[in-house]
């Protein structure tokens, strides 16, 4: 054992210097360089989005109830290095002289936020700054609508419950305020120490306790896990940057699987170049083999220096691949500080366990059957180099491939449908090359035949190089439709994310204006340049049965008494009519109720119904829908069921009836303008002839989400290029995978007097053709696998992609015929002489 330890290490120095193991070596790099770099940025990316989403939930984790929460809970979060902070909100009555408005209370503790800032400003609806400390006791901060609503100046007092307290700022927003339009009052910031004076929590209140969390993320499972056995369903909800259902939350999801789908693309990637390295490798080695089984060497000592070698060069591979992997990210990272946060100061370990792992994987089990080939070679070989390996079945590649790729994919992701739509794409992709090939060599039989010109001896070359040019068909089609997926996934989902939020996006709204006010509205803006959107009519009703059967319509803490009434909203809806569909809105099932000037002949109007809530209530087309209306009763029949994308800034409404159905009503309206942030200090004149409308500034909210989309947008792209820089090494080492063969068919073609003309067109059609093919089918398998990915695992509209089986083998065709020019060029340009050495 030893002798032949010392023989495999004598042989890999001896092949190192010669260079025999580069192909294989710059493999096993490039897999580990490129899983590490991609893995540890998108971790380290994921952290530092996630903590700056947390700032929307203004920590890492929430604790909401119903009930004052446990002292000996925060106590417990504390012991384990958490950092808490407390809320109490609760909605109350404003009272300024003899006026009045209902405000959302906010009492909170010295330490809050944990995450994020509380913005101030000097005047209703100023600039804002950060605020350095909170209010001070027996002082109030109030959002600019109540200076507006109640004629508030600063140093006024305002009562609330019990309780005077002087309005010393104005708050601009707070972290947590949330997104929603719609029943949102406007915040007044105490401290939580004032809060027993307002005398507003007493039995009976609507008051909700909130304990904020921050720390590292295995203190918060670990506390987590201890408290989630004494959480109860009906008084407590935990909530996480993870379960954050807003625009925020969903586009940092919709980001966190986007680099998960380019890391695992990056292990097939490397997983097709380490498997192209290896055939070579095992290639370049039959005659070697041949002589040591002439010479008398046994199977076991030809498998132990091989194997041995084969752990040699994973080794070396992963180490230097590990070096380059961190490198590489940490130059990007600091080339990108200044337009996107990365957590720098974060180490994770599991990237460098995955890229180790990968490499080790892929080395040895796509070296297996290249192996298992290169010990079947037969003696003989010595006497007859045309003698290939005795081992002619590819079921075990395919089976030891398929299984190192899938679990690979497994094991990282730890998702198993994102796993399988991949690898389900790539065997389809394989089943439908192997096809392509045999049509190919049937081509090739024709168009070789006749006169030798370029395109001939292209054609030629195809067909009696079948099936070492259906493996670089496969890996060239492999390479291209992984390239393919994670271009058209990252220019789909950066459209989309824009497309919601494009410039000029509505950043205020106004509610509570009256009929008689829209027209003065709409023209004192113009006359000052600034465009109002739509006008919605809004008007609140109770939903309260369906199919004449009662539904729970309101949420009490008494509600357990009532558990025999259907599932209702628990709350009032806004309530709209129009006969004309909102944009953003798709009618999903049956159809939009028609023309305004058909009216229904009964009294049961039609009305269309969010697919959502639907789902949630069980309300199904056809059935009967009863509103209450004021004092009014409104039937209803569903007629349609409708998408809403909720992640546009626009109004949106569970349900819009016929606008016959509610002529005896008069609504007030709601609708939206946009104001650039540089001209906020218009909105005093806006709104100065309209005291009675109460606005909602989303502006700061609307900045800071296109500020998250933007630095998401900007690392989605250099994902997209490592990626990219990864196919195109996979392309280059399977060019160079056939140098070998190439040499030897240039040499006979110049001793039987070819020009050298001739043979380079001959060698950049074949791989033009090659590429052409490759690309149409990685088109086909790419429109499989965005369907499947797009509508499971990303919940996008899919949508096809025709211009991609346009662009697809033309980029095919020119990337492959120039890569295999430049790597057959040296060849090319050499003389027979030249040649005819090499080949020694």
């Amino acid at each position: 054992m030893k002798t032949t330890s010392s023989l495999a290490w004598r042989l890999f120095r001896h092949e190192a210097r010669r260079g025999e193991l580069t192909i294989i070596l710059l493999a096993i790099i490039l897999s580990v360089g490129a899983v590490l770099s991609l893995s540890l940025f998108s971790e380290r990316l994921q952290s530092a989005l996630t903590s700056r989403s947390a700032e929307f939930i203004a920590a890492d984790a929430q604790l909401r109830s119903d009930k004052p929460i446990d002292e000996a809970w925060l106590k417990e979060a504390q012991t384990l290095g958490l950092d808490t902070a407390q809320q109490v909100t609760a909605r109350s009555m404003v009272f300024y002289n003899d006026e009045m408005l209902l405000a959302d209370l906010r009492a909170v503790n010295e330490a809050y936020p944990l995450k994020g800032n509380v913005n101030v400003a000097e005047q209703a609806f100023g600039a804002k700054k950060i605020a350095d400390q909170l209010p001070q006791a027996g002082q109030a901060w109030i959002q600019s609508r109540l200076f507006q609503s109640l004629g508030i100046q600063l140093g006024d007092e305002i009562e609330i419950g019990d309780g005077v307290f002087t309005v010393t700022k104005v708050l601009v927003d707070i972290p947590d305020a949330g997104f929603s339009v719609f029943n949102t009052d406007p915040i007044v910031l105490i401290r939580l120490s004032d809060l027993a004076s307002t005398a507003i929590t007493g039995p009976g209140s609507r008051a909700r306790y909130v304990s904020y969390f921050k720390g590292d993320g295995d203190a918060l499972s670990a506390f987590y896990d201890w408290l989630q056995p004494q959480l109860q369903d009906d008084l407590h909800s935990w909530r996480t940057v993870a379960d954050d259902e807003s625009a925020i939350g969903r586009s940092v999801a919709r980001a966190g699987r986007y680099f998960l789908l380019a890391s695992l693309l990056a292990i097939v990637l490397a997983a097709v170049s380490i498997a192209v390295a290896a055939q070579r490798y095992s290639q370049r080695h039959f005659d070697p083999v041949a002589i040591m089984k002439t010479l008398g060497a046994t199977k076991q000592t030809i498998r132990t220096i091989y194997l041995l070698q084969v752990i040699f060069i994973t080794l070396l591979g992963i180490a230097i691949g590990l070096i380059i992997g961190f490198i590489g990210q940490q130059a990007v990272v600091w080339l990108l500080a200044d337009q996107v946060d990365v957590a720098i100061g974060i180490w994770h370990w599991k990237p460098v366990i995955i890229a180790v792992i990968t490499g080790a994987t892929c080395a040895l089990l796509f070296s297996l059957y290249p192996l298992m080939q290169l010990f079947a070679i037969p003696p003989l070989r010595v006497l007859r180099r045309d003698m290939a390996s005795n081992l002619r079945s590819r079921s075990i590649q395919f089976l030891a491939s398929g299984s190192a790729v899938f679990l690979l994919m497994l094991l990282y992701s730890q998702d198993f449908t994102i796993s399988l739509i991949l690898f389900s794409s790539g065997v389809a992709l394989v089943a439908g090359l192997l096809i392509a090939t045999y049509g190919l060599i049937a081509l090739g039989r024709k168009l070789g035949a006749g006169k030798m010109g370029a395109w001939q001896l292209a054609w030629a070359r195809i067909k009696r190089r079948a099936m070492d040019n259906s493996v670089q068909l496969i890996s060239f089609s492999i390479t291209i439709m992984l390239l393919l997926v994670v271009l058209v996934m990252r220019n789909d989902m950066v459209s989309q994310w824009r497309s919601q939020l494009p410039q000029g996006t509505p950043n205020y709204f106004l509610i509570n204006i009256t009929d008689t006010q829209k027209d003065k509205l709409d023209s004192h803006f113009s006359e000052n340049g600034v465009n109002i959107e739509e006008f919605y009519p809004v008007i609140r009703g109770r939903f309260v049965s369906v199919n004449d059967e009662r539904v729970n319509t309101e949420v009490t803490k008494e509600d357990d008494a009532d558990n025999e009434r259907r599932r209702g909203l628990g709350r009032e809806a806004n309530l709209t009519w129009s006969i004309t569909l909102q944009k953003e809105n798709i009618i999903v099932d049956g159809q939009w109720h028609g023309d305004a000037s058909v009216e229904p002949d009964t009294t049961v109007f039609p009305v269309s119904v969010e697919e959502d809530v639907a789902e949630r209530l069980d309300i199904k087309l056809g059935d009967k829908l009863t509103f209450n209306v004021g004092s009014e009763i409104v039937e209803t029949e569903v007629t349609s069921l409708r998408k809403v994308d909720w992640q546009t800034m626009q109004p949106n409404f569970f349900f819009v009836i016929h606008p016959a159905a509610m002529k005896a009503f008069s609504p007030t309206y709601i609708t939206s303008f946009h104001l650039p942030t540089s001209e906020k200090a218009k909105l005093t004149a806006l709104l100065q002839p309209f005291p009675s409308l109460t606005m909602f500034d989303v502006d700061a909210r609307i900045n800071q989400l296109r500020d998250i989309v933007d630095q998401v947008s900007v690392a989605v792209e250099f994902i997209l290029v490592l990626v990219l820089f990864a196919g195109s090494l996979v392309l280059i080492a399977q060019v160079q995978a056939s140098m070998d063969e190439r040499k030897q068919e240039i040499a006979i073609l110049r001793t039987l007097g070819a020009k050298g003309s001739l043979i380079r067109k001959s060698v950049i059609f074949e791989f033009v053709i090659i590429g052409i093919v490759a690309g149409f089918m990685a088109a086909l398998a790419n429109e499989l696998s965005l369907f499947l990915l797009q509508t499971s695992v990303f919940q996008m509209p899919a949508s096809l992609h025709m211009e991609y089986w346009v662009i697809a083998p033309f980029v095919g065709a020119f990337v492959v015929g120039t890569l295999g020019a430049l790597g057959c060029w040296r060849l090319l340009t050499l003389n027979t002489a030249a040649l005819l050495r090499k080949m020694v």
